[in-house]
Formats: C-alpha cells, structure tokens, sequence
C-alpha cells in the first residue's frame, strides 16, 4: 500500500489533508465558541438556577431591611464597616457596608424599591458568557439594568477597604465614567464554599439598538477578538485591534471625555491599579434625536438633572440626580456651551436675605456636563450621529510583586509590543492616549 494515498487519498499529499483537517477543527471549534458566546435565561433546567434563586431571596431581604430602616444620618465610619447577617433557610447571607451602598442608589436617582423590584422579581437571571479571560460568573437582571459578578475575597477586601475614597471619588466628580458599585454581599452555603458577589450598574444599559461592543485597554498583545458571524444574535465583546481605524465621534463633547478619562485613570493609578477596560459601545440615532432642538423646558430639566446638589453620594437624604428632579425653582444656569456647564457668576446670581438657595458647587472642577435625559445618564454620551455608552470596569488588579514578574516576562516575550501588564502609571497615560487619539 502506497503510504501517501493512504495518508491523503488518492492524488492528494498527506500534509495537505492534515491541514485541511486541522482548518475544520480550528473553525469546528471557533463555531464552537460563538454558541457558548451571548446571554442565556437561568431556567429551571440550568446549573446556576439554585445559586440565582439564593441571591434573589437574599437581596429581597436585605433590600427590604434598608428600606425598613432608612438612614437618616450623614455616612460615619461605622457604616463603611458594618456587616449584616441575614439567615435563611439553605443559606446565610452577609452585606457590607449597606447604608453607604444604599446612599449612592440614592444619589442615583433610584429608589430601593425600584431597585428590588429589578434584582428580586419573578423573572430569570440572564447568564452572560463572554469571551473574557475571568474565571468569575457574570449575570444580568432581566430587565439587563444591574449585572451581578463573583468575586474573589482578595478583590472584595480591596474594594471594601478602598471604599471610602470611592465614594469621595464620586462626590467630587459626580459625572465620573467608573462603573457604580451598588451592593457588596456573600453567601454561605452548610459545608459548602462561601461566595462573595457584587451588584454594579450596567454601562450597557439600556442596549435594545447597541450594534457593537468594546472592551478597551490600549494595548495590542491578545486584543483581537473574532467577530460573531454577521447576522448573528451572539453577543461578542470586541477589543482594542477590533476597534483599530474607527473613531468615538463626538465634536463638542470630546473635551470633557478626555478630561473625565484622565480624572478616573488618575484616581485609580493612586489606588495602584492596572489592567482596567473601557467599556465601549454605540448605536446610530434615530432621525428625531439628531435634529432635536434644545427646548427651554428640557434645558432647564436636564440643567436641574445635571447640576443639583443632591447629586453626590454623600448627600444619603436626597435621591435626586442623575434622576428625580427636585422641584424647588433655584437659580440654575441655563446656557449650554460646548456642552459643557458653565456656572454664572456670583454677582449675576442675587439672593434676598433669609432665601434658601443652596451654594452650588464648583462645575468646573467637578468636570460636570450636561447630562441626557435618559435613562443610566452617566455612561451615556451622544455624538452628531452615534449614542456611545461609555464606562470603567474591573478596577480590582492590584500592580503586585507576582504582577511585575508578569510584566518582565511580557517584556521578553513580547518585544516592542504594548500588553496590558505595566506599571500603573504607564496604563494610565496610555489608556489616555488611546482615547486622544480614537476622539474626535
């Protein structure tokens, strides 16, 4: 017997059928991969069905207790260390640091009962699958509001421990693109491993028209993603290189994303953080939302939305902004520039004696804009032609001594190439970088 035609068939080479073979593995595979990509409904039939059903029940609960004992108190010290357990018939569950996490919900604009009615209703957790390298479990909300994460204890320790610098954060710059941690919990299981998970806004919110989906980190080593096939449901996150050619086209508003990135890669270089994403994603506008006039109704509505005191989180009584707005008539500018708020000056703005105007703060130094009138304002951005939604995520990676040993591993293996494990203060500038130049 001829050993190539047995190999190969007849006429063909060995090596040629063997790549043939290899080429129907590798895009077997890859289809592979795209079924197991997007979101999935936790029925009764999925593995995740039992855990789901253990984190609603204990949201419910510990929802309701703060909504039962509304704080009535500016935040102490004591709330950013209070845990409460919380027992229940297969499990306990513990949440840290409630009142500070309820005072910026409320902040927010978002009312405790709204946000039970999201996480603890009758409907399904989504699963979402993504092509991520984290070992963590990511699910949605039904209504794909609030995304829920595992996380390990080192990452929790972090973010407790860190969390009142987070909140500071958040008061001086109340537009800020980080991604809004709204609860911290874990649940122990008898004889069981415990697990700690976390409750964020999703930047991605509301996504019914989001056409494409960004994961960035300016860098180019592992940044390419295969894209889902075209006409496809699958949800696939893109990355940088995927992005490579393409533009964030905002015009007026490209200053403040610039001033707003390097404030929040700032903030977390301090924390020594690295290997932080930009979340991205657009969606084109509709006819009526590129040429609509500025009313002076819905400039003063999206002024009071922007700009009310009661904004911040450590204002924990006023559930105001981004959201409710307040119905008092103070003086409020008017007049948008380039986007942007301008505060009037103090002799334009006159207030008799005994009158309750509050001070407003310092817009400018707060980077303040004026914000949609949308829902999940803070993370949404519209361009002359594009709605980008826009936020920072996973700010858990500490720049440690094991994280530096990886960073001169790269440098060997990668030469000349730019990857995501370097110095905090390298990604930082970078990842500005990236966004001057992907602006315009």
């Amino acid at each position: 017997m001829d050993i190539t035609q047995a190999a190969g068939g007849p006429g063909m080479p060995g090596r040629h059928q063997r790549s043939r073979t290899v080429k129907r593995k590798r895009w077997g595979g890859l289809r592979q991969q795209w079924k197991l990509l997007g979101l999935f409904e936790i029925d009764q039939q999925h593995e995740f069905y039992a855990w789901t059903c253990m984190m609603k029940e204990g949201l419910a609960a510990a929802i309701q207790n703060t909504i039962d004992n509304v704080p009535t108190n500016e935040l102490s010290d004591d709330d950013f260390r209070l845990e409460v357990t919380q027992i229940h018939k297969d499990f306990t569950m513990e949440t840290f640091a409630g009142p500070v996490f309820a005072s910026l919900r409320g902040s927010l604009g978002m009312t405790e009962q709204e946000y039970q009615q999201s996480l603890c209703s009758e409907n399904c957790y989504l699963q979402f699958i993504s092509n991520s390298k984290s070992k963590a479990d990511f699910f949605l909300t039904n209504d794909k509001r609030f995304f829920l994460k595992t996380q390990n204890k080192r990452e929790i320790k972090f973010l407790l421990s860190n969390l009142k610098i987070y909140m500071e954060h958040l008061r001086k710059y109340p537009h800020s693109l980080l991604v809004k941690f709204l609860g911290v919990h874990r649940i122990k299981i008898p004889r069981r491993q415990k697990k700690y998970f976390i409750v964020m806004h999703s930047v991605f919110y509301p996504d019914d028209r989001i056409n494409a989906r960004y994961d960035i980190k300016g860098c180019e080593v592992s940044r390419w993603t295969e894209p889902a096939p075209e006409g496809s449901q699958i949800i696939v996150v893109l990355k940088d290189l995927n992005f490579e050619g393409q533009f964030i086209t905002l015009h007026q508003q490209r200053p403040w994303l610039l001033r707003q990135v390097e404030i929040d890669t700032h903030f977390l270089r301090r924390l020594n953080v690295l290997d932080y994403s930009l979340l991205l994603a657009h969606q084109p506008l509709h006819h009526d939302e590129r040429h609509q006039s500025l009313s002076f109704a819905t400039l003063i509505m999206r002024t009071k939305k922007s700009v009310n005191p009661g904004s911040s989180p450590i204002h924990a009584s006023v559930a105001a902004v981004p959201g409710a707005v307040p119905e008092d008539n103070s003086n409020l500018p008017l007049s948008e520039t380039d986007s942007c708020l301008k505060l009037p000056h103090s002799g334009d703005t006159s207030s008799g004696p005994g009158s309750d105007m509050v001070e407003l703060p310092d817009f400018k130094a707060q980077n303040r804009r004026l914000l949609p009138n949308l829902k999940n304002p803070l993370h949404i951005i519209d361009g002359p032609e594009q709605r980008y939604f826009i936020g920072i995520i996973d700010i858990f990676t500490v720049y440690s001594f094991k994280k530096r040993l990886e960073h001169l591993w790269k440098t060997l293996r990668h030469p000349g190439r730019s990857f995501s494990t370097v110095s905090p203060q390298t990604y930082c500038l970078r990842l500005c970088q990236w966004v001057e130049d992907h602006t315009k």
